[in-house]
């Protein structure tokens, strides 16, 4: 083995084992053999880190605090779905056949999320959040776009554990050490053979995407669904280089890896979108809330503190005439 490369971590981390760790620790035993596994912990820190970006960047346009994880409810396990679904039919191969269980293409612990998948169903939940909530969803995806880069970040580091979605072969000093008896190791090459390290390529590649997104963003204030037609644009260029020189099976059209196509066809559909939007709308949004859906003004009274309207009664009762009293015209705040 090459002294400059990038070891694989061992198998030991790519899951805990908390049954065992139950029954060694405090002697219980459980029914079922639950592990939590490195791939869904990153799933899950990209997640967290996605929505907490996407909260300040929507509160810096005026939007309630945390009104996004009302949305992500929607849209996260839907694109969990969607996610899975596109993988497991980009891969039919390896789910559907001869000697495969049938609770195969369930196995998300495994690994196996397309990203593509993720964010057609994902932006389909997340629709139905912003139709719940009021918000704009050109408003919310120019907000969440930035963070849903950040995740696929750390998405990425959870191939890394679980040794998958390697490049080919290279003698490049950071290449990727791989044991061969890994179900995705090319036939034919000698023990030892280094590979390109895909998810650390794409892991830079999404890095820099969330800065330079994010610097446009503040230098143009992007809006209107702008800042999702870059992102589609920056994501669809490097995951269109990087699919190619990848190593695991996958479905293929006229030659090409399905996930080659749809990164053209994000690529086409940030530029249409760019387009479109900059001719369609030459200033600014009005408010990141839909038409009568902006929430009312916020009261002055602490929320820990207790009122009534008998309270102000028994006080007006002493200090004016009841005689000029008219009713009250303060507005009512819409339901968000």
């Amino acid at each position: 083995m090459p002294l400059l490369s990038i070891p694989s971590p061992s198998t030991a981390w790519q899951y805990f084992d908390l049954t065992a760790w139950l029954r060694d620790v405090f002697g219980w035993s459980l029914p079922l053999d639950f592990r939590i596994h490195a791939y869904a912990i990153c799933i899950l820190i990209g997640i967290v880190a996605a929505v907490v970006l996407a909260n300040r960047r929507l509160n810096a346009r005026g939007v309630e605090r945390w009104i996004i994880i009302d949305i992500a409810i929607w849209a996260v396990p839907a694109g969990i779905i969607g996610g899975r679904a596109f993988h497991v039919l980009t891969h039919v191969s390896d789910y559907f056949g001869p000697g495969i269980l049938w609770w195969k293409p369930f196995a998300i612990w495994e690994g196996g999320l397309a990203i593509f998948g993720a964010l057609i169903l994902g932006s389909v939940g997340a629709w139905i959040g912003c139709r719940q909530v009021g918000l704009r969803f050109s408003s919310f995806i120019d907000a969440v776009v930035p963070g849903v880069l950040l995740a696929q970040a750390f998405g990425r580091l959870g191939n890394y554990f679980n040794h998958e979605l390697f490049g080919m072969p290279t003698s490049l000093p950071w290449g990727l050490q791989i044991e061969s008896s890994n179900p995705a190791y090319p036939a034919g090459l000698p023990e030892g053979t280094l590979f390109h390290p895909t998810f650390l390529y794409e892991i830079i590649w999404n890095l820099v995407g969330v800065a330079v997104i994010l610097l446009l963003d503040r230098r143009f204030q992007l809006q209107w669904g702008k800042v999702l037609a870059l992102y589609l644009i920056w994501y669809g260029t490097g995951r269109s280089v990087l699919e190619s020189i990848r190593v695991d099976t996958s479905e293929t059209f006229a030659g090409i890896r399905t996930n080659v196509w749809m990164s053209f066809a994000a690529i086409l559909l940030g530029i249409v979108i760019f387009v479109v939007q900059s001719r369609r709308h030459t200033g600014k949004e009005p408010s990141p809330y839909l038409p009568g859906r902006q929430p009312g003004p916020k009261s002055d009274v602490d929320s820990d503190d207790t009122f009534s309207e008998h309270d102000d009664d028994a006080d007006d009762d002493s200090t004016h005439d009841h005689s000029t009293d008219v009713p009250s015209t303060d507005p009512v705040a819409s339901p968000r």
